[in-house]
Formats: structure tokens, sequence, C-alpha cells
């Protein structure tokens, strides 16, 4: 039930209309008392209409119904106090839930809380005394290169590299994890980890809009804004309840030949579990995921993770670690290997694909320079082109290699391979062979989803079929489907018989894939902006047993917020039948209905405990 006051001040004001009610009457003053408690019931019981009377032209019965039933009842036979009772149990209702809201949800106020305001930029020196001077910025105005100051126990602004030794950081909010993570120069350190003891230096590698701690901020703030979908969850029950109530009240008239008896049944039947038990069951299930480091967008997605029966997973950086190494180069003579590598390298600086990364780095290690490119372009999992000074290179997929220099050789590969291949100019050029192992916790996340009620598992990707191949047959997933282009992958996902459909992915490449899946699920520890945007969940973690632990979160949210419902309903229908037959007076039952209420709110709490690995619990 709704009203136009808010939560505390409704509350309390119902509250003193109550004691000026009761102490009128006990001062003799029984028709004022009377006056007061019954005018100011039918008050709200005005403004509460307003609302019902909008819903129900828009075609939604909604639970008000009875609440108002329930008041009218009261005043016409004269249980004013009764009557009185029940608002102060609503207003008191919407009290408790804004409060078990704010319980629920500390989580993600504490991320909303704690995001940087300022940093300390380094400037150099530039009097010649060599000492430079520290100067206090907005984090917005921090660019990429700055070189900041962080100090002990503030909260690293924006995404940065170490440039200190070595340095300690907090990253429980932003992971979970709770003891402290160790980082040495060079390193990557989050934004939103809480730095340790001693002062350190780093260089920022990502402006504030970019970094990590305020793309989760971003999606706090949206999953705040998302309202849940509390209507329709607790409307499945409201008009079988409401019917019932009413024909019960209504046989308790008709038998007893005494209107009271109708009220007294009513005041039982007022509907606070439906309307209270669902969003606070909600709200902690997303605190909880919070506190785990899963940021969910929303109470409508822990309904969809709930009911999936089907997981598509991505396969580099998703089911594999996504860093891969390089084991070898086989170049077409008379090109050399580390040509052949240093041109891959070159081309894939202008890639943010995974595998770039370990190209570029494996050309590092062997020291060899890079040609910057005077054009270059990269084409969604497909490869890349650049033209440098030696040629113009692309790398990528055999087919798309083949394409322009004609005929190109499969590459032999064990389990586990993956093979990249180089053309220059017109001519095929050789190929990379790198290994990306799979993550040590793939099998267990799957054994869990499945003992989750994940009937079917799906690996979508770009690579090759004999690579993609050599995944599924070590997961045991037979449905795998390799050389996905981004439409592929999404015709896949809405083409599927079983639904709902959840995709796993980490890349800009599955941003389109994650958009259209019924819930998208990003690996955001990488970074991949695009592909955070495009999901309803983000695990901020490089834990792929995060994709099971969100799966589980929303088993058990939902399932404690029907279970709240049906205590409520429960309880209710127990009162409601002793009241039919006299024995619970009117202010008597409206105060039990207080009591079911606290227990529906309390069981709906539960929602924010219990292990994360069994959905079950």
């Amino acid at each position: 039930m709704s009203t136009r006051f808010k939560p505390y001040a409704g509350a309390a004001l119902a509250l003193l209309v109550l004691i000026a009610a009761v102490v009128l009457l006990l001062t003799g003053q029984d028709r004022i008392a009377q006056q007061v408690g019954s005018g100011y019931a039918l008050l709200v019981v005005a403004v509460t209409a307003v609302g019902m009377v909008r819903d129900l032209l828009r075609g939604q019965w909604g639970v008000d119904v009875l609440a108002v039933t329930a008041i009218v009842s009261t005043v016409a036979v004269a249980e004013y106090l009764a009557a009185l009772v029940i608002v102060v149990m609503l207003t008191g209702g919407e009290a408790l839930e804004d409060y078990a809201a704010g319980r629920a949800n500390r989580e993600l106020r504490a991320l909303l809380e704690r995001a940087p305001q300022q940093a300390h930029r380094l400037q150099p020196d530039t009097g010649g005394s060599g000492d430079g001077f520290i100067e206090d910025i907005g984090v917005e105005d921090v660019v990429p290169g700055d070189r900041l100051l962080v100090r002990p126990a503030e909260v690293v602004p924006v995404d940065a590299e170490l440039v200190s030794a070595a340095a300690t950081f907090d990253e429980s909010t932003l992971t979970g994890e709770s003891l402290p993570v160790g980082r040495t120069t060079g390193e990557r350190v989050l934004s939103g980890s809480v730095n340790g003891g001693w002062a350190i230096e780093v260089t920022a590698t990502a402006r504030s809009a970019d970094s990590q701690y305020q793309q989760i901020v971003s999606l706090v703030a949206e999953a705040q804004q998302r309202p849940a979908p509390v209507v329709r969850l607790a409307d499945r029950f409201a008009v079988p309840f409401t019917v019932v109530s009413l024909l019960i009240a209504g046989l308790a008239w008709a038998l007893s030949a005494d209107p009271t008896r109708f009220a007294e049944v009513v005041v039982l039947a007022t509907p606070c579990p439906l309307l209270i038990a669902t969003p606070v069951a909600l709200l902690a299930g997303m605190g909880r995921a919070a506190g785990a480091g899963i940021i969910i967008r929303g109470g409508d997605v822990l309904e969809r993770l709930a009911r999936v029966r089907t997981v598509a997973f991505d396969k580099t950086g998703t089911l594999t670690h996504g860093t891969p190494t390089l084991v070898q180069v086989r170049p077409v003579l008379p090109r050399t290997a580390d040509a052949v590598l240093a041109m891959a390298a070159s081309a894939e600086q202008y890639s943010g694909h995974v595998l770039a990364r370990s190209v570029i780095e494996a050309a590092a290690a062997r020291g060899l320079a890079l040609e910057p490119a005077t054009e270059a372009e990269e084409r969604a999992t497909d490869g890349v082109r650049a033209v440098l000074g030696s040629g113009e290179v692309r790398i990528g997929k055999r087919s798309y290699v083949s394409a322009h220099t004609g005929p190109v050789p499969a590459v032999a590969l064990h389990s586990g391979e993956l093979a990249v291949y180089v053309g220059v100019d017109a001519t095929y050029a050789g190929a990379l062979v790198l290994r990306d192992e799979l993550r040590e916790d793939a099998v267990t996340t799957l054994q869990r989803l499945r003992s989750l009620g994940v009937g079917e598992v799906m690996i979508l990707t770009g690579d090759a079929q004999a690579t993609a191949d050599h995944v599924g047959a070590e997961l045991g997933v037979s449905d795998v489907r390799a050389q996905c282009l981004p439409e592929d992958k999404v015709r896949a996902v809405l083409e599927h018989p079983t639904g709902p459909v959840l995709m796993v992915g980490d890349g800009v490449n599955d941003a389109p894939v994650l958009a259209a899946a019924d819930v998208g699920l990003a690996m955001g520890a990488r970074g991949a902006t695009a592909a955070s945007e495009a999901a309803d969940v983000v695990v901020m973690t490089d834990d792929l047993s995060k994709v099971a632990d969100a799966v589980a979160i929303g088993h058990r949210t939902m399932r404690v917020a029907v279970q709240s419902i049906g205590l409520g309903i429960g309880l209710s229908l127990v009162l409601m039948g002793v009241a039919a037959f006299g024995f619970i007076p009117a202010i008597v039952g409206a105060a039990a209905q207080e009591v079911v209420d606290l227990a529906s709110i309390l069981n709906s709490l539960r929602a924010r405990r219990g292990s994360d690995r069994d959905g079950r619990a």
C-alpha cells in the first residue's frame, strides 16, 4: 500500500493519531475519538484509492483492494481503533521495509559512498631543486600517464600501474576477497582498491570514467534506479488471495448475520506480506551478490537467473584463462620466425582482443622492435589489418587471411592450442601457435550449474572448430559452435529452444550477444567496458565460479521471496479461519496481522545470508 507520506513520517503520524484516539476514549470523549480515528483512516483510504484506481484502469489488479476493504469495513462497524491499527501497521510496514531495504542494500551503498573524489598528482620540479610537488585534483581530471601518489588507507582513484617496488591492497569491495592482495612494480592496480600501510606511487592507465571502480559505481547506481518487478510476483498471489479472503469474510457474515464478523476477517487479510516480502528479498539478494563481487542490475535479473535452463559460454577469457602464451612461430620461407612475429605484433598493437597482448608480449620478450601503422582497422572476431612500412599485414583467422592471400594450409594443433594466421600483402607469411589453458574451476562450475537446473550448455566462439572441440571435449560439452561472428552468437542464443538462456562472455565482441540473451553475464575483471555495459550481471573478479554463484543467489532469493509470501498468506488464512467463528476481535486481529508482517519480512532477509556455493541452502 502506498501513501503520499514518507515511510517514517507516515508511520509516526498514524501512531500519534492512534494514541490521541485512545486518550480521548479514556477521558470520556468517545464521539470525538471516533471522529478523529475514522476520519484519519478514511483520509488514508482516499489517498490510497487514487493510486488503486489508476492501477485498475491500466488493467493491473493490485493488493490495495484488501487494505482499503479492511479499513472501510472496520470504520463502518465503528471499530475505528482497529482501523487505526491497520493504518499504523501499513505505514509501519513501509517504514520497516525502508529500514530492511537499507540494511540489505548496504554493500551497494558502500560502493557509492566510497567513490574517490580526489587524486594526488605528482608534478615534476621545474625550478631545478629536483623535488617537485603534489597537486590535489578532481578524480575526473586525471588522464592516462599521470603519476599519482596514493597515501596509506586511501582508495586508488583510477585504474593504474604500480610504480613503487611493492604494495598491498584491500580489494574486498571489488572482488569479495577478504585477504589483502600483493602487487609489485608494473602490475595493474584496480581503482576502488584500498592502499595498505605506506604511501605508494602509481601511473594512471585510464580516465576515471573508464576505470574499474567507476564502472561498478555506474552499474550499482543503475541497479538501484531500476525498479524490481514487485508487482508481477505479488500479483500472482494477489487475485486468488483477495477472492479467498472476501469469500471467507462473506461466509462469516452470512452465517453469523453480524457485519462485524466480516470486518474481523478482512482485517486479517491485510496484504502487507505481498507488498513487503518480495522487495526486501530482492534487495537482500542483490546486496548479497554485491558482497561477493557480483553486480546484479535489478530485481528482474534475479528472477530470470532463477529460471535459467541453458548457459552459453564464450571460450577465450571465459572458459580459458584468456592469457595465451606463444608456443611456436611457423614462418613460410624465406621469412624468418622473428620477422613474422614482429609484423604480427606491430599489427596487433591496434587490436583490443585478448590474443593481441600475448603476441605483443612475446615479441617484446624476444627484443623485437614494432613498427607504427599508417592505417589500421579491426574486424570483430576475424582479425586486424594494418598498413606498415614493411607491407600490409593481416593477422587473425585462417579464413580472414586466406580471403586476401589465397589458400592457407591448416596448422596441426594439440589440445589447448590455437593458431593465428599472418598474411603480408597478398601472400601467406606463416602462423603463430598459442596455448590457452582451461580454467581450473571450469569443470566444477559446469557441474554446479547442472545441479542448479541448467540442462544445456553451449560454447560459442570465434576460434577454429578444432580448437573449440578440444575445449568442449575437456568439459564434456557437445554443443560447440566455432568460427562464430557476433551475429552468429546472437542468432544461436535467440533461436535456442530451451530458455531462459544465460550468456557468459568477456570481450568487446560479446556485447551484442550479452544484450540479446535473457541474462547476459560479463566477466568484467578485465575492464571490457562494452561487455559490462551490455550485461545484466557483471562479475568483478576473474573467477568463473561466480557464474554459478550468481545463478545460486537467484535461486535462493526467489525461493525465499516465495516462501515469505507463502508464510504470510498461510498465517493470515489460519487467523481468518479463527476470526470467522468470532474468536478474534477486530482490534486483536489488526495487532496479530502485524506479527504476520514481521515474520514475512524477517524471513525475506534470509536471502542476505546463506552459502553462495549452494542455491538450495
